[in-house]
């Protein structure tokens, strides 16, 4: 089936692929060959595309998710793919978002948006890390 991974950046992935499986807001979702028509909000989590074989990992931030036929289409807020992540990067906004959460609790420090930023850092390393 033809999976497409799109961002208001542009294309991440578009090729074929045997499986796609994403974190939905209400849970883990795999999509195979000829799925029911289905439209989901995505949460912050992997992308993994099954490709003969192989696993093709991509950092998703939200978004939603298509499924038309043997078309599957991500569009994402945002989303990488393992080589274009800045671990040293992706370390820091961890450490960042774990120091607010921790001032959170003094502080009058939005705790969900901390949360957040803690969650996109945590899947960017996962995926970078494989």
């Amino acid at each position: 089936m033809q999976a497409n991974v799109v961002t208001p950046d542009g294309t991440v992935f578009d090729g074929e692929v045997n499986m796609i499986s994403v974190r939905t807001i209400e849970g883990e979702l795999g999509i195979l060959p000829r799925h029911l028509p289905l439209v989901t909000p995505l949460d912050i989590g992997p992308v993994r595309l099954k490709q003969d074989g192989k696993v093709q990992l991509i950092a998703l931030s939200g978004g939603f998710m298509e499924v038309r036929g043997d078309e599957v289409n991500v569009l994402a807020e945002s989303a990488e793919l393992p080589s274009d992540i800045d671990i040293t990067r992706a370390r820091a906004a961890k450490e960042r978002a774990e120091r607010r959460l921790q001032e959170a609790k003094k502080e009058n420090i939005d705790f969900r948006r901390a949360e957040l930023a803690l969650k996109r850092a945590l899947n960017r390393l996962d995926v970078a890390q494989g």
